[in-house]
């Protein structure tokens, strides 16, 4: 299990609070129920998630586009926490069935996997997609222990996360594409290294002066 005295970095009565329950102004959350609270902040995480989808760059005769949805996911599991940062992605992965959020306004079922040709055809993005969930529900779960408040923590979280994304992504590409292990890795892996570990700085580096800033505005009340 996740929750061991090794990978507990708070008191017990801060665990399973994340940044999120910061997000939404005082005066606001004041007039709204916990249960609207959180709704509202599983429709933003979807929705930002959506918005980086389609900031994209296509590489030359690769199915996989350099997107911003990787840094959009680690923020949002981070942020929300396990069961809302889960409910994020579910709900984004959901919208795109009928919605083209999905990278390069793609949607459809088909773009995960749909029954065709005799038998199960795997869309060729479609492991980055349920990747995103698995790495939202990890990363959410180490911010509710405590990882993200720390830069060593926060950063170990988002490497945990990137990997997941990769270890379902990739191999699920080499079968959706017919590539050999050898191309997968040099369509799916290789050329979002770079990018991916800029991501990662920015994502390690906001939660940290999140936790930073939070903690000035209670000095100061």
């Amino acid at each position: 299990m996740l929750a061991t005295p090794s990978l507990n970095r708070l008191p017990a009565a801060e665990r399973g609070i994340t940044i999120g329950d910061f997000l939404v102004p005082i005066r606001i959350g004041e007039r709204m129920s916990a249960r609207l609270r959180h709704l509202a902040l599983v429709c933003v995480g979807a929705a930002f998630i959506a918005l980086t989808a389609n900031l994209a760059i296509w590489l030359p005769n690769n199915p996989i586009p350099i997107t911003g949805q990787t840094l959009a996911v680690l923020l949002v599991g981070g942020a929300l926490g396990l069961r809302r940062g889960v409910l994020s992605v579910a709900l984004y992965l959901v919208l795109g069935l009928w919605l083209p959020v999905y990278a390069g306004h793609a949607h459809g079922v088909a773009t995960i996997a749909a029954f065709g040709q005799g038998g199960l055809v795997l869309g060729a993005p479609g492991g980055y997609l349920v990747g995103f969930l698995i790495a939202a529900a990890l990363v959410g779960k180490l911010a509710e222990l405590g990882w993200d408040r720390h830069i060593p923590g926060a950063v170990g979280a988002m490497v945990i996360g990137e990997i997941v994304i990769y270890l379902v992504g990739v191999p699920w590409l080499a079968v959706a594409a017919n590539f050999s292990p050898d191309m997968a890795i040099q369509k799916g892996l290789m050329p979002f290294v770079l990018g991916d570990a800029i991501k990662l700085v920015i994502a390690a580096g906001l939660f940290p002066f999140s936790w930073w800033l939070v903690g000035r505005r209670a000095d100061d009340r």
